[in-house]
């Protein structure tokens, strides 16, 4: 049987000769960086989720897409004809007014108007009139891109 003995005394632990480690002076991002993008993941999945907090059926349409580079002011009308400013039910009387206090452009502001599909067109007709009538021009409405029609 073999054995092995380590000669030069009996300290048995290490040894240290002298000299003390420093703290470590730097920061390792690394977690933090993952952290980071994987918090940028879940806010980029779930943005688009929270753009509308009304539920409504829109319409089909084949009409082309407008483009815009900033985020407009949404008119909801549900199927039961309530009406909505963003997620924010008003009355239809108050359309106008809401709108003005809101609109960080004034009447030049772009507002898109959602319909339920169920709603007379009388009603969406309405809503759009208040709109009209409080002097705002650059009105939209908003559909779905209608099935086996390609979008342009």
């Amino acid at each position: 049987m073999g054995m092995s003995i380590k000669a030069g005394g009996g300290g048995g632990g290490r040894r240290r000769r002298g000299r003390r480690s420093a703290p470590m002076s730097e920061i390792n991002v690394t977690p933090m960086v993952d952290v980071m993008l994987v918090l940028l993941i879940i806010f980029m999945v779930a943005a688009p989720l929270l753009t509308v907090g009304v539920p409504i059926e829109l319409p089909q349409s084949q009409g082309k897409q407008l483009e815009s580079n900033k985020e407009p002011l949404t008119i909801s009308v549900s199927s039961n004809g309530d009406v909505f400013i963003g997620e924010t039910k008003v009355g239809i009387d108050e359309v106008a007014e809401k709108l003005k206090a809101i609109a960080k452009n004034g009447v030049d502001e772009q507002i898109f108007v959602r319909g339920d599909k169920g709603i007379t067109y009388g009603t969406v007709m309405l809503v759009m009139g208040r709109i009209s009538a409080g002097g705002f021009k650059k009105v939209s409405l908003v559909t779905e891109v209608e099935e086996g029609a390609s979008a342009q």
